[in-house]
């Protein structure tokens, strides 16, 4: 899907992009197949601020996605692709022969018209879902499960793949988007096909106001805070913060080690910093 420019008659626009929505083919959503969503404004269940610099934005609802693929030999055919707010990736709806609808995270070149289904002898093709152990070595697959039957965990944001490398014994290797291979268990189910919107990533916001449509809050840097409210604020005139990054409460925030599941080690071949 191309990006579209503009004109810089402003100069919120000399840089600004958004996609074209060339593969939207529907306009709003299937209200049965959504849910609300209530904001929150960065705060959890006793009101506390949890997450700075959230707030506002434009008012959203819940598209809800099936990530089980759990109807096995049922076909489906491709109704519309539509746009989640909700997700970098866009999503296509699905009315499978028994008279179901459900939505699916969308592949890149899946088309209006296509014919899906989830079974073990699956076509390989983009958007059917299959079992890692039916899937040939080296294809490129997205939306994995981590846990057999629980839906899919891994690889769901747009462009991203994963590749399958190797297949020993009841566990699988994967590469996954951020370079880390890691085992999986042969029977966890996988689309075939990379995540469609693969130029997401080089959209520009192009100005503050598209932020706060998104419900992100103007964030202030800490060194250019007083040293009353931040570490690495203060200072005459302009400092680069003179120590590592941290909080305003004098936690590090970058390079600082924060995976505690150790049970989850035994099941990485290669880290994804190695």
């Amino acid at each position: 899907m191309p990006l579209k420019t503009f004109r810089p008659i402003t100069p919120t626009l000399r840089f600004k992009s958004v996609s074209d929505f060339a593969e939207i083919t529907a306009d709003r959503p299937v209200k049965s197949l959504t849910e609300p969503i209530r904001e929150k404004g960065g705060r959890n269940n006793q009101g506390r601020v949890t997450m700075r610099y959230k707030g506002g934005g434009h008012k959203r609802r819940y598209r809800v996605v099936d990530f089980r693929r759990d109807k096995p030999g049922i076909p489906a055919r491709v109704a519309t692709v539509e746009y989640d707010p909700n997700r970098s990736a866009n999503v296509a709806l699905l009315n499978y022969a028994d008279g179901e609808r459900r939505y699916m995270v969308a592949p890149a070149g899946i088309k209006v018209g296509d014919k899906l289904v989830t079974a073990h002898d699956a076509d390989v093709r983009p958007g059917n879902c299959m079992p890692l152990s039916s899937v040939p070595l080296g294809t490129a697959v997205h939306s994995v499960e981590l846990f057999p039957g629980r839906g899919a965990k891994v690889a769901r944001a747009a462009g991203v793949q994963c590749q399958l490398l190797a297949k020993e014994g009841d566990y699988a290797q994967l590469r996954l988007p951020s370079g880390e291979v890691r085992k999986f268990h042969v029977s966890c189910k996988c689309v075939i096909g990379q995540v469609g919107n693969l130029e997401h990533e080089n959209v520009v916001i192009g100005k503050a106001g598209r932020s706060r449509w998104m419900g992100i809050r103007p964030h202030v840097r800490g060194v250019a805070k007083n040293p009353v409210d931040h570490p690495m604020g203060g200072g005459e005139g302009k400092s680069s913060g003179g120590r590592h990054p941290c909080t305003p409460w004098g936690k590090p925030t970058k390079g600082y080690k924060t995976r505690r599941n150790k049970q989850s080690s035994k099941w990485i071949v290669r880290r994804r910093k190695k």
